[in-house]
């Protein structure tokens, strides 16, 4: 003879309840199920009716019966469980990035995760789990570049000075060249793969069709830019540049020029400067070239020109950065300083403390 199933007896609040649980298209299969058992035992039905009817066991539909008598609406929540216990403390995630500060095994240039996991006898995703929760990676690569010019300060000073108090009446310009441009000449196009799908882009191979040098001078205060293209990048190149340039402006013209170290750009005479009274010059400490805000206008010219361009000779080279350049004058305008603070040890992407 069947033992007598627990008697199940709803209010009218836990019986409006477990039927919005019904309703409610969000409520998680599992307490739909549980609210069912209930609607059905309150009903009178014994376990064995309602474990065929919801296609579960008889055990299950007792189960729930049982904890709703005791607990309520509470019952039908599962108890709380430990759950896994930890496999890794503390101390061997110390002892992961303690590793970090020894040179990697033989035969490896730098740490990973999985030469890590191995050397260490631990899980790859608990130590990349680990690395992650300490910003930390591996595989991200920083560069520097540290000025040794004893005198970093006075130099920087005075490039900044110019940049944010310039003297009354002159005008504040930065030069430079961007040496040895190259016309590459990719294969571009559509690609159709075997799914049907198409990519659009550039094959790896190219060929290369010779050089051009283009030289550059940014007017601080207004942004526009003047530029010319030369094959070399001698001496003689930089002074007839630098005759175009002197054209622009009024004899009586406070030109001051900003300068990196680079050989030719030093006067091996005073000839030129003495012809030019007006022309100032001013360099830029050693490995410090990112203070002079034309390389960040090389940048753009780069990243908006000649990233992934394909050209069939310096001709057309030539012709894609005049292009650049007159859509650049366009809505040229003054580079704003923003670093607030220029030390003689930096990263190379610096001139990002400068924007457009």
């Amino acid at each position: 003879m069947p033992s007598t199933a627990t008697v199940v007896e709803l209010t009218d609040e836990e019986r409006g309840v477990l039927k919005k649980r019904l309703r409610a298209t969000t409520t998680p299969a599992r307490d739909v199920l549980r609210a069912r058992i209930i609607l059905l035992a309150a009903q009178g039905k014994r376990n064995d009716q309602i474990a065929p009817q919801l296609g579960v066991s008889a055990s299950v539909v007792s189960r729930w019966r049982v904890r709703f008598a005791r607990q309520g609406m509470a019952g039908l929540q599962d108890v709380p469980r430990s759950g896994r216990p930890e496999q890794y403390d503390e101390a061997t995630e110390r002892r992961i990035l303690a590793k970090l500060d020894e040179p990697p095994p033989s035969g490896w240039a730098r740490w990973n995760g999985r030469l890590l996991a191995k050397v260490l006898g631990l899980h790859a995703r608990y130590v990349w789990r680990v690395l992650a929760k300490h910003d930390i990676s591996l595989e991200r690569r920083r560069s520097w570049c540290v000025s040794t010019d004893p005198e970093f300060a006075r130099k920087a000073a005075e490039i900044v000075g110019l940049y944010l108090a310039p003297p009354e009446n002159a005008v504040v310009i930065c030069v430079d060249e961007k040496p040895h441009i190259q016309a590459l000449e990719r294969a571009q196009g559509y690609l159709r793969l075997a799914d049907g799908k198409t990519l659009t882009g550039f094959s790896h191979e190219y060929r290369r069709h010779g050089t051009s040098t283009l030289f550059a001078a940014l007017e601080v205060a207004t942004g526009m830019v003047k530029a010319d293209h030369y094959r070399r990048r001698r001496r003689r190149e930089f002074l007839d540049f630098m005759n175009e340039v002197v054209r622009d402006y009024p004899a009586d013209a406070q030109l001051h020029l900003i300068l990196d170290n680079l050989s030719t750009h030093k006067p091996k005479h005073d000839r030129w400067l003495a012809r030019h009274p007006n022309v100032h010059l001013h360099f830029t400490p050693t490995h410090a070239s990112w203070l002079n805000q034309i390389e960040i206008w090389f940048s753009l010219l780069a990243r908006g020109a000649l990233k992934g361009a394909s050209f069939r000779n310096v001709r057309e080279l030539r012709a894609a950065i005049d292009r650049f350049i007159t859509a650049y004058l366009e809505s040229a305008a003054p580079f704003e300083w923003r670093a607030a603070k220029v030390h003689q040890k930096s990263l190379n992407n610096r001139c990002s403390d400068l924007c457009h």
